[in-house]
């Protein structure tokens, strides 16, 4: 009887730590292509990142003329992200810009709010918070973007929850959705997008993800001028070891951040207008 109970707590003792063992690496980075994964740093690392967005593959502004995209850079980004603790990561970029507002300055914070377990908490769920500030020179012509009647004109914010699960070692799946809000848009756009979207990736080799991922706006607005596309994408990624990342990915976004890509993506797939686009990821533990 007493062997019987020893067994029977022993089950008990490893069936509650099994339940709670935790999830890693739902995804390899802490973004997948376009939008943010559900991932986090460790506490104390560091990440330095540099990401890059070629012109357009084909169409009119593509092909050979332009060898197919290489030879224009529509947006470059580099930033470094630290974890605060293992739920809590914050970070600094800075950014090009491909929209209307450019030479931007971002700051993220993302908090991780629950950690996919196994035979308990089923999915993963973070939010991550972007405020972006123009930084380019103001214009002296009313009516325009930049003129910056204001210092507030200049900022954006994005909001974003997303919730993940991880179904086996090689397929991971993700939805999210976000709140895109500009201080200042034209007379014929408005000040706040929500858009939602999902990402997936699905290990092919031991180092190797096929990764995509699509965020879709919501909006009643339909003109040329400030009609919402669908920022889509698909790539590759390697994790090459000690630390590094590196991703080569196809999207008809043009910019890097959601501030910039979620209110101004206006390239069509059809009409050749993709780009390839690569992110190099650097992890130090500080």
């Amino acid at each position: 009887m007493k062997q019987i109970l020893i067994l029977s707590l022993t089950f008990f003792l490893f069936s509650s730590v099994n339940a709670q063992e935790k999830i890693f690496q739902t995804f390899k980075d802490t973004k997948v292509i376009n939008t943010h994964s559900v991932e986090t740093l460790k506490k104390g690392h560091m990440d330095i990142r540099i990401s890059h967005r070629f012109g357009d593959a084909a169409g009119p502004n593509g092909g050979w003329r332009t060898f197919y995209g290489l030879e224009t850079a529509v947006d470059v980004g580099l930033g470094v992200e630290y974890g605060l603790t293992n739920k809590t990561m914050v970070g600094i970029h800075r950014t090009k810009g491909a929209g209307p507002l450019k030479q931007n300055v971002n700051g993220l914070f993302k908090y991780r709010i629950m950690q996919q377990t196994k035979g308990k908490n089923l999915l993963g769920l973070t939010i991550a918070g972007l405020t972006s500030i123009s930084t380019m020179k103001k214009s002296s012509s009313d009516g325009v973007l930049h003129f910056f009647d204001k210092t507030s004109h200049r900022m954006s914010y994005n909001l974003s929850v997303i919730l993940s699960r991880k179904f086996s070692h090689r397929f991971s799946l993700q939805a999210h959705a976000g709140y895109t809000y500009r201080n200042l848009v034209s007379s014929i756009d408005k000040n706040d997008l929500v858009s939602v979207g999902f990402a997936t990736r699905i290990q092919l080799t031991k180092a190797m993800g096929f990764i995509f991922d699509g965020n879709f706006p919501f909006s009643d607005i339909r003109n040329s001028e400030n009609s919402y596309f669908p920022a889509t994408g698909f790539g590759l990624e390697w994790e090459t070891g000690g630390g590094h990342v590196f991703q080569m990915n196809f999207t008809n976004s043009k910019g890097l951040m959601e501030t910039d890509y979620l209110p101004y993506t206006q390239s069509d797939w059809g009409k050749g207008e993709y780009r390839l686009g690569f992110t190099i990821s650097r992890q130090f533990k500080v």
